[in-house]
């Protein structure tokens, strides 16, 4: 696609565009959904969702970024913005969608990085690509957050004594970014 109507694409969406994608029932069940993720291991979950990407990350596509990357250093901006490595464990992950690209991407920090290859991330991602592209935003991110779900809880359970339980407990906030 061109420069020119990608561009056109992006400035057509703003957050009229998110609020319509994710009214605030669904921000609500997501936001409940990021709770009881929680409850299950000591990660934190971050959701975002954004109408399209800023006009600057637009300009620099091609040669210097392919739309791939732009995507991917906007998730990451996300991820920085919202404090998301800044975990006790270094275990924190944010699922980032764009609605002008209907593009996901799962960002996670070190501490779950070192765990999972980043070809299981990658196959996660393609696999929700077909949701998004259906339109279906809420399974797509419910498919997200209960796979985050599985590997949080897989490699950094909840702590099963009473004395370390609730230690650092939610300790980023569980709203849904719209943007």
């Amino acid at each position: 696609m061109n420069r020119f109507l990608l561009m056109l694409k992006h400035r057509w969406r703003d957050q009229r565009d998110t609020l319509r994608v994710v009214p605030d029932d669904m921000a609500a069940r997501l936001e409940q959904q990021v709770a009881l993720s929680e409850a299950r291991h000591t990660g934190e979950v971050r959701v975002v969702v954004e109408a399209a990407l800023p006009l600057s990350y637009l300009w620099r596509l091609a040669p210097d970024l392919t739309l791939q990357q732009a995507m991917r250093q906007r998730a990451m901006s996300w991820f920085g913005r919202l404090r998301v490595w800044d975990t006790e464990h270094n275990n924190g992950v944010m699922i980032y969608l764009l609605l002008a690209e209907r593009h996901i991407e799962v960002v996670a920090d070190r501490g779950l990085a070192r765990q999972v290859p980043a070809s299981h991330w990658d196959k996660l991602v393609a696999q929700l690509t077909g949701q998004l592209k259906a339109g279906d935003f809420e399974q797509g991110l419910g498919t997200a957050m209960a796979e985050v779900t599985s590997l949080l809880a897989t490699h950094f359970p909840e702590p099963t004594d009473a004395a370390a339980r609730g230690r650092g407990a939610n300790q980023l906030s569980n709203t849904i970014v719209r943007v």
